[in-house]
């Protein structure tokens, strides 16, 4: 396929994706007035029914936990087939470094300052985000890409050197497959007990507290864990190919 072809495939595409686009938004209401009734349905009930003052919390992890549950393991899938395409395969042989290879990069003190100041920071609001999700927005999706993004900082903060003795990769995948599988293992829970997979079985609790919203605070933990744990898995191979050519 030449270069025109390919810009003319692209430019088709654009025009009908704008043109969807532009026709979806003419008919959208203004903003602030929210046609319902869904959503007036949800604000009346979900903080009785649940205990959680974030109702879209409980939407995403109760009401229509199963569409999250494939939306997790979309994730999960995209973190296997990064690390399936960038591992380094035990018999490949190590290349050497080319004209056309960047030399390796090395932090500016502002960086180094930056990232170490940034790292407890970033570690303490990702834990109150996955705590405090079904208080406050926020949640497991959202505190895990922020628990998985303290380790870049460490990155950032100065060029480490591979040693396998020191490989995270184990428990890594560990973590990640245990925080997939304790969100479809909680769902179980409901499924056992009930006849309805998530369906919410535990004490919901007192309004405002952590431990409120019965199962929700336990599929954050778990949801937190799966994402910042994928995160991770996907910066590290990263890192593993930046360093490689690096070390040519």
């Amino acid at each position: 396929m030449t270069r025109r072809t390919r810009l003319i495939v692209f430019a088709v595409g654009a025009i009908g994706v704008g043109a969807a686009l532009i026709w979806g938004t003419a008919g959208a209401p203004p903003f602030g007035h929210y046609r319902g009734p869904y959503g007036d349905v949800f604000n009346r009930r979900a903080v009785p029914e649940r205990h959680a003052t974030n109702v879209i919390n409980a939407i995403t992890f109760d009401y229509r936990g199963i569409d999250t549950v494939g939306e997790e393991f979309i994730l999960f899938a995209a973190v296997m087939g990064v690390t399936v395409l960038l591992r380094r395969q035990r018999d490949e042989a190590t290349p050497r470094r080319g004209d056309g290879d960047r030399p390796p990069w090395r932090p500016s003190d502002a960086v180094r300052i930056a990232a170490l100041t940034l790292l407890a920071p970033a570690v303490l609001l990702g834990l109150y985000i996955v705590a405090h999700g079904t208080l406050t927005p926020g949640g497991g999706f959202q505190g895990g890409m922020i628990l998985g993004a303290a380790p870049l900082l460490v990155f950032l903060a100065g060029r480490t050197l591979l040693h396998p003795r020191r490989d995270p990769m184990g428990p890594l995948e560990f973590g990640e497959g245990l925080g997939a599988g304790g969100f479809v293992a909680i769902g179980m829970v409901g499924l056992i007990a009930t006849g309805a997979f998530l369906e919410n079985v535990w004490p919901l609790g007192r309004i405002g507290s952590i431990f409120s919203g019965g199962m929700l605070p336990f599929i954050n933990v778990a949801v937190g864990l799966e994402v910042g744990a994928g995160l991770v898995i996907a910066l590290y191979e990263f890192r593993e190919q930046t360093l490689l050519r690096g070390r040519g």
